[in-house]
């Protein structure tokens, strides 16, 4: 019985110990956002603004002829709100997350056990993108209600835009960081980013409104092909060729990024 028993026993006890790439991803999600929850900050950052930055688009919006680039304010205060939601929750926030635990070589420690480096970045940036999802499906509801939006007509649209808004933000963060020295510079780098996206974008003034010249190279700013598909999921005024414009260039920037992490993230203090 012994010698039948042993196999199974050790199969059991051995089954036990061995963790999967999901339950430690969870367990560093878990610890982090403890620790993001201490940051009074960044909490207020990335929970606040986004819900106080849709009004000033909404009060905007009824300056401009948006029937002119076929939108209505609901159109463009719903993308919008998702954008700063996906600027200020997550890439915001993560670009402070990553620096300040590398700074505190909390990172470099992480490296030393059982999790590899791309579950290091991704338990650590889990906590910020579901806040930021949590967000944005708030926000979307929110404007429906408040603003007599229909249900989109092509929600699948919508659902891609954001989900690659998440992780494309969240590579460009760990990018970010990678040239942030410290946690107090990390409230400088994002800066750029942040407003250029916020002015060309299509967050506070359609595409469609701009000039031409402008508009295309507006198009090919990261956060646009994200507004793009979002908006279209709603308006549904996206042909195929648009809609593969927009995937392109939201992949090409995930890519871009992802390239740049593996090139230059840095796992320890930079002095």
């Amino acid at each position: 019985m012994s010698a039948t028993d042993t196999p199974a026993r050790t199969e059991r006890v051995a089954g036990t110990a061995t963790t999967t790439p999901m339950s430690r991803m969870t367990a560093l999600a878990r610890a982090e956002l403890i620790l993001l929850g201490r940051n009074k900050g960044t909490v207020f950052a990335a929970l606040f603004i986004p819900f106080v930055m849709p009004f000033s688009v909404r009060a905007g919006a009824e300056e401009m002829d948006l029937g002119k680039a076929g939108l209505t304010i609901g159109t463009l205060v719903l993308p919008a709100a998702i954008g700063f939601s996906l600027l200020f929750a997550v890439y915001s926030a993560l670009v402070g997350v990553f620096v300040v635990r590398r700074e505190e070589l909390v990172l470099k420690r992480l490296r030393t056990g059982e999790l590899r480096d791309v579950e290091i970045l991704g338990g650590s940036a889990l906590p910020a993108v579901l806040s930021g999802l949590v967000q944005s499906l708030l926000l979307a509801a929110g404007c429906v209600a408040l603003l007599d939006l229909p249900a989109p007509s092509a929600p699948h649209l919508a659902v891609v835009g954001l989900l690659l808004g998440l992780v494309m933000c969240a590579a460009l963060a760990a990018a970010t960081a990678s040239f942030t020295k410290t946690g107090e510079s990390a409230q400088v780098t994002p800066l750029p980013f942040t407003f250029l996206s916020m002015l060309g974008s299509g967050l506070f003034f359609p595409l469609d409104l701009l000039p031409d010249r402008l508009a295309s190279v507006c198009e090919l700013l990261p956060l646009t092909p994200v507004i793009t598909l979002v908006r279209g999921g709603w308006t549904g005024g996206l042909s195929a060729a648009e809609t593969l414009g927009a995937l392109a260039t939201a992949v090409a920037w995930t890519v871009l990024a992802v390239f740049a992490v593996r090139r230059w993230f840095r796992w320890e203090p930079r002095h």
